[in-house]
């Protein structure tokens, strides 16, 4: 059976987001799609936004790359997995 993970990552990019960069680079091998999404329009910014990353391969990678995320104190994550038949 196969699995389908989605990371969603809730980032508040007033603070320094370099990390984050550098850990998505690290594990690019294992991302199959990344999609960054915010909140604005012509009289509103909002610092705060989500990026979904749909992984494949190694799910033992998967989770390295969740916990690192985790390891960031302003960021926050939430997974979906889904089970192909």
């Amino acid at each position: 059976m196969k699995e389908i993970k989605i990371l969603g990552i809730y980032v508040n990019r007033a603070n320094d987001t370099s990390r984050i960069q550098e850990i998505l680079t690290r594990y690019g091998c294992s991302i199959r799609t990344r999609l960054g999404l915010h909140d604005t329009d012509e009289d509103y910014y909002d610092d705060r936004g989500i990026i979904l990353l749909e992984l494949f391969g190694d799910p033992d990678e998967a989770t390295r790359l969740e916990n690192e995320l985790l390891g960031i104190d302003f960021v926050e994550v939430q997974k979906m997995t889904f089970h192909k038949k």
